[in-house]
């Protein structure tokens, strides 16, 4: 299969995940920090990260084994209670839809997450793939 460029903010961008190629471990918790953030597991092989939080949106990162035996970063949004206390996550939200729902928030922070993932590209941690 070629490999397929697709632009953020596109409905088809929607439809892309990034995926680690790498097992999630100690080793490379550290590697995947975003923003000064670091990965807390908050179950067995699943793990959380703020990457946009605000009083009226946020987007969490979550890492998991979400496709068969991938370890797949996707998002999440969770409900905020004062100020600080997450008590719900939603459902994860696939790679380049949480990207286009942060773009209508602010272009500028999704540009910057969108480097984030390149350079795990450039580093050969993970790719891009488009999910049928």
């Amino acid at each position: 299969m070629s490999e397929q460029e697709l632009t953020p903010g596109t409905k088809e961008f929607e439809k892309m995940i990034f995926k680690l190629n790498k097992d999630m471990d100690n080793s490379n918790i550290q590697a995947l920090e975003y923003n000064g953030n670091k990965l807390q597991e908050i179950q067995d092989n699943v793990y959380v990260m703020p990457a946009y939080v605000t009083d009226d949106f946020n987007l969490f990162f979550v890492i998991s084994k979400l496709i068969e035996d991938d370890w797949i970063v996707a998002f999440t949004q969770a409900t905020i209670e004062d100020k600080n206390e997450i008590t719900d996550l939603t459902d994860p939200i696939p790679t380049g839809k949480g990207l286009n729902m942060l773009g209508e928030q602010s272009a500028a922070d999704a540009n910057q997450l969108l480097k984030y993932f390149q350079t795990l590209v450039d580093t050969k941690r993970g790719e891009w793939r488009l999910i049928q």
